[in-house]
């Protein structure tokens, strides 16, 4: 998408429900005024009034509250949703001129909005000379056609527009193979009406007849295209496959960052391992998958894994395509489910990651619940959340660091931590460096030329240090036996 593009943003919001939830309603309602009549004793007089019993009262209450405030909390909704369909346009690099919110009880099934807010949509391109229109809301074909006639410029839905920011946003060949696979399955049915028709298809027995459309020639384009990016995204597959399979062969295990979009997973990750990662306020600066060590307080390493930001009403074929790279997600012991705790879309926000996580087959891995940006809140909010067991930090300050690597470490069920003593030579310098720079060292008495030491390490660590000593006294007593 050009920097230079000027944007109409086109907002939805749903301000009622359909007749058949409002005729649901209204027999509820019937039903509970006949039981009431019915409690009293006979029926009521005409214009009387129906008292209904204090718990159906309080029950039809809670279930169907007034429509003022029905409307009070779609247009927080709807405001919350074009706040952040504003962050994605931002992040695509258009230029928004204008806004417009559509207010329907049913969107239109021809042009999603209607016919009037349709000319008023036109005057406002018009008046502004855009030459864009994003509409937050998924587009039929039928609609995006009909759209675009009407409107005279180009028209894009809110899946067209995060795979435009995935397509600028992926570096790597593998980022990029998943992004095009993603826009070729939501282009492919949307072609009809786009196409000429071809002549016929040549002379001769055979071959006379309308010949092949421009339709049919660009489906069977793509296709064959999809099948091919397919092909090379099973590849990749057996690539991570292999190198999983060498990780697993020493019990590394595998922690994931995962959380909504732009909730500072990148800076958390670069506070944690070091690195330098593109951490950015735009939404998706993250795409392609990064691993990198980090060593826990009991010495124990970890792979953690910076992922993909997730977001509301993401479009599956970006899921299905990026499994790939989700995997790590898939395979880790431990997921760490950073969230903005500045959000005012704080719980919405964990609801769409959970519906993620399960589509991705992940939502039964233990998780630990970060709770990041705890800078901008008050000292107060922050100190009865972490009495209450959750985990604070600031990836800008670096703020609650320690308490989260502990967290982590106790979470950890594989290659876990023991308890064991040694006795090393004082002139074995390489094994005493290497049981001080990987195992935390509870005591330490010197007897002789011993150091007996007493240690907790992770179970594999010992296995292999025991394995390695016995080895070497193996070696050591082969030259006195042939003497």
């Amino acid at each position: 998408m050009a920097v230079t593009e000027r944007a109409v943003l086109v907002g939805i919001e749903l301000t009622g429900r359909d007749s058949a939830s409002q005729r649901a309603t209204a027999r509820q309602a019937r039903a509970a005024a006949d039981v009431t009549s019915q409690a009293h004793g006979g029926g009521q007089e005409a214009g009387s009034e129906v008292i209904l019993p204090d718990a159906s009262t309080a029950q039809f209450a809670a279930d169907h509250p007034p429509a003022t405030q029905r409307a009070g909390a779609n247009a927080a909704g709807a405001e919350d949703t074009l706040a952040e369909f504003r962050e994605l346009v931002k992040s695509a690099g258009a230029e928004i001129v204008a806004e417009i919110v559509q207010r329907r009880q049913r969107l239109d099934a021809a042009t999603l909005v209607g016919a009037g807010k349709l000319e008023e949509i036109r005057g406002i391109v018009l008046m502004h000379e855009a030459n864009l229109v994003l509409v937050d809301h998924e587009l039929s074909p039928t609609q995006l056609r009909n759209l675009e006639d009407r409107l005279e410029c180009r028209v894009l839905d809110r899946t067209q527009l995060i795979l435009d920011i995935f397509a600028s946003h992926a570096r790597t060949r593998e980022g990029q193979l998943q992004v095009e696979c993603a826009q070729l399955e939501y282009m492919l049915p949307r072609l009809a009406g786009r196409g000429r028709a071809m002549s016929q298809l040549g002379g001769g027995i055979g071959t006379r007849g309308p010949g092949e459309t421009q339709l049919e020639t660009d489906r069977r384009k793509i296709q064959r295209r999809l099948v091919h990016l397919r092909e090379q995204l099973d590849a990749v597959r057996r690539v991570r496959r292999q190198q999983r399979q060498r990780r697993e062969a020493v019990p590394v295990p595998t922690v994931a960052l995962v959380g909504y979009t732009n909730a500072g997973k990148s800076s958390l990750f670069n506070r944690l391992t070091g690195a330098q990662v593109l951490s950015s306020s735009r939404m998706f600066a993250t795409l392609d998958p990064k691993l990198r060590a980090v060593e826990l307080p009991s010495r124990r390493r970890i792979l953690l894994s910076d992922t993909v930001g997730f977001i509301r009403n993401l479009p599956h074929m970006l899921v299905s395509s990026f499994r790939a790279t989700l995997e790590e997600v898939e395979r880790a012991e431990i997921l760490l489910h950073v969230r903005d705790a500045a959000s005012e879309s704080f719980h919405e926000q964990k609801e769409q990651v959970e519906r993620v996580l399960a589509e991705l087959d992940a939502a039964g891995i233990p998780r630990i619940e970060v709770l990041n940006k705890a800078d901008l809140l008050d000292v107060d909010e922050v100190e009865s959340g972490a009495a209450a067991g959750r985990v604070y930090v600031s990836a800008h300050t670096g703020y609650g660091m320690k308490n989260l690597l502990q967290a982590i470490d106790d979470a950890l069920t594989s290659d876990p931590m023991v308890e064991s003593e040694l006795s090393v030579s004082q002139s074995d310098g390489a094994m005493l460096a290497a049981l001080e720079a990987s195992t935390v060292i509870l005591h330490r008495e010197y007897l002789g030329d011993q150091v007996r030491i007493r240690l907790r390490a992770p179970a594999s660590l010992l296995g292999r240090m025991a394995k390695t000593r016995a080895e070497e006294k193996a070696l050591d007593s082969t030259p006195n036996e042939a003497a």
